[in-house]
């Protein structure tokens, strides 16, 4: 289904929109993995065949970028992330085919930000180093824990050998920088469980690490048979004793569930949060475009399963849809508040065109979560405090 909003074309040439046009990234989804995790709800499907249709789908990709790669013209792509899935069970020649592809559709910049995402279970040292050679140039490995108990309840494929393996072969592989996932708050995890893990990462010399608390969401087999989780105050100390850990050994946090040493912040998600522009192709892949001809904002989603994206008698595109002026306030601050670096205020207008003086009730809002004290602002920026980090979900309610 296709929603193009056509009832508003009028409209919006009658009153078109100044924006500035904020930096590019491509999205690449590759739906495949070995088996569904139940606490998953991303697009993933496991593989029931013993070969993936690795050339077939590359080459929908790529088509499908063509007709994406309009909608931005000459601007410079600052960033590619594959993501999944388990994008690492495709061959490095897969992913050489798609790379190449990619630059020859789109503006890349000589200095792109390459993310691909791995599975520790689906790897060697020679693929990681065939992933480098195709243009890779960063690894997010999905460890998520390193002991057995818990990576059998969260339905991973791999052991805390494979976990260490994969973390070596991406420091040797000669990447600009790799990534570990890593989760907390896991079914009747205690606080030293979770330290043990956050402590085995940091071991690693993971350049970035992921630090973030599994939640239950819908559509997930954890939904449908809920774990026992820690209850909250647990939660709360492992994320304090954790932070602590984390900025000893010299990780800065920047994001909710971010940390990296100086420099190696993931500029793929920093384009996300601070509401940049994004591409995004494949199954079920989101992506989020300013039009500069005519001021709007739209968002589009992919079909979303592999043998309707590979349907040949159809487009790519399941939905079109243009970002309205009421919703811009709450899908600006949803991304922004997220990082820990104050927000410039002059990038709520220059980013969605609408004048702050002009919104009386997000201005109501706004000082509410002052007086609340989860925000606090300059003459020229806001910044989440730490209790806004800690009831985020709240300040981003006080804002709708």
């Amino acid at each position: 289904m296709i929603n193009s909003h056509k009832g508003d074309e009028n409209a919006l040439h009658t009153s078109i929109k100044t924006l500035r046009l904020p930096p590019v990234a491509l999205y690449i989804h590759i739906p495949w993995c070995v088996q569904k995790c139940p606490y998953c709800d991303f697009n993933s499907h496991g593989q029931k065949q013993s070969t993936l249709p690795e050339a077939e789908y590359v080459s929908h990709l790529l088509d499908d970028l063509t007709e994406d790669a309009k909608l931005i013209g000459s601007r410079l792509v600052h960033s590619i992330f594959i993501g999944g899935g388990t994008p690492s069970l495709f061959s490095p020649e897969a992913i050489d085919r798609l790379l190449t592809g990619v630059r020859q559709r789109v503006n890349l910049a000589h200095d792109a930000e390459i993310t691909l995402e791995a599975n520790p279970g689906t790897v060697e040292s020679e693929r990681f180093n065939g992933f480098a050679k195709a243009g890779v140039n960063r690894i997010s490995i999905g460890v998520q824990s390193f002991q057995q108990e818990k990576l059998e309840r969260l339905g991973r494929i791999h052991d805390e050998q494979q976990a260490l393996n994969a973390a070596g072969y991406a420091r040797n592989a000669g990447l600009n920088s790799f990534n570990l996932d890593l989760m907390h708050g896991l079914p009747e995890q205690s606080i030293d469980d979770a330290l043990f893990d956050l402590r085995q990462g940091i071991a690693q010399q993971p350049p970035h690490l992921s630090w973030y608390q599994l939640t239950i969401e819908p559509n997930t087999q954890f939904h449908s048979k809920p774990p026992t989780l820690p209850e909250d105050d647990i939660l709360w100390d492992i994320q304090e004793q954790g932070h602590d850990i984390l900025t000893a050994a010299g990780y800065q946090q920047y994001e909710i569930s971010g940390y990296s040493l100086a420099g190696q912040q993931c500029r793929h998600n920093l384009n996300y949060w601070r509401f940049g522009d994004y591409l995004g192709i494949g199954c079920g892949a989101h992506g989020k475009v300013t039009l500069p001809d005519c001021g709007q904002i739209i968002r589009t989603v992919k079909v979303k399963h592999p043998k309707g994206y590979m349907d040949l008698t159809r487009s790519y595109l399941h939905q079109r849809h243009n970002v309205q002026d009421d919703e811009l306030p709450f899908e600006f601050f949803m991304n922004r508040l997220r990082l820990l670096e104050p927000c410039p205020k002059q990038e709520f207008t220059d980013f969605t065109g609408l004048l702050l003086t002009a919104q009386s009730q997000l201005m109501a809002n706004l000082n509410t979560a002052l007086t609340k004290g989860l925000l606090a602002e300059t003459d020229t920026h806001w910044q989440v405090t730490p209790l806004g980090r800690r009831y985020l979900n709240s300040l981003l309610e006080m804002l709708v």
